[in-house]
């Protein structure tokens, strides 16, 4: 008979219990229990929300695996990561192609739509000069709706590709303590920044919705995410660093 050792690193919720999500426009649920965001067509645009808030009172990091397609310079636009208490909750949603479904077509454009207040992680696979892209795919920190950056993540190579018929890795994490956000990407650190959110974005509530948010515009891809695991507290450094349970059968 077997027996299973399960030594859990850090306080984990099982992917059932925040797996579950309000889907818009083209998001549905894939067989394989992944969530796709945006069809390989044009001008399609996905929203996913988990059905459980998150408490930014509290550590957590969360974990998935994204997909951005495989069409390169014929592909776009993009997802993002997003945390937010909008007043439109669950309907929140921002401006196709450029915006990824969460933000406005510029840093000066108030009207249309767009995601406030909030956070995000955009992953842009197309150059937008209105939003300071560079030429290649990157990753970028969002505040309050604005697809705008002044800095970006892309491995410092004008070649990075993100539309490459592969699996990434992300992981996003906050801790209140030090008020400090780590992004990964396949085990890589590409954004850490700190800022007090709570006062400085929402206002001082800490219940926020959080979710995914994607769109295409005249180009396109297949875009779609699945979700691995939260944890409610920091673990230790593991190799590999995602590594969260480990369990060993014995025989009896």
């Amino acid at each position: 008979m077997n027996r299973f050792v399960i030594l859990m690193l850090g306080l984990l919720v099982s992917a059932p219990a925040f797996s579950q999500f309000e889907l818009r426009g083209s998001a549905d649920y894939m067989p394989s229990g992944c969530i796709l965001l945006t069809p390989d067509e044009r001008y399609a645009e996905g929203i996913a929300y988990s059905t459980n808030k998150l408490d930014l009172q509290n550590f957590f990091e969360i974990e998935f695996d994204i997909y951005l397609g495989d069409k390169d310079d014929l592909g776009a636009d993009g997802i993002t990561f997003v945390i937010h208490n909008d007043p439109k909750g669950f309907n929140a949603f921002g401006t196709f192609g450029e915006g990824l479904g969460y933000g406005r077509f510029n840093p000066n454009f108030i009207s249309g739509n767009f995601i406030a207040p909030s956070i995000a992680v955009e992953f842009d696979t197309y150059q937008n000069e209105n939003q300071n892209d560079p030429f290649s795919d990157h990753v970028a920190y969002l505040v309050n709706g604005s697809s705008y950056h002044t800095s970006y993540w892309n491995n410092d190579d004008p070649g990075f590709n993100l539309e490459d018929d592969q699996m990434h890795n992300f992981r996003f994490s906050w801790n209140p303590e030090t008020s400090e956000v780590v992004v990964r990407l396949d085990n890589t650190i590409v954004y850490q920044g700190t800022q007090n959110i709570v006062e400085e974005v929402f206002d001082g509530n800490t219940d926020v919705i959080w979710g995914f948010t994607a769109s295409t515009g005249m180009k396109y891809n297949l875009q779609y995410f699945c979700f691995r695991r939260i944890a409610l507290q920091p673990e230790p450094e593991l190799t590999p660093a995602k590594s969260a349970v480990i369990w060993q059968a014995e025989e009896d």
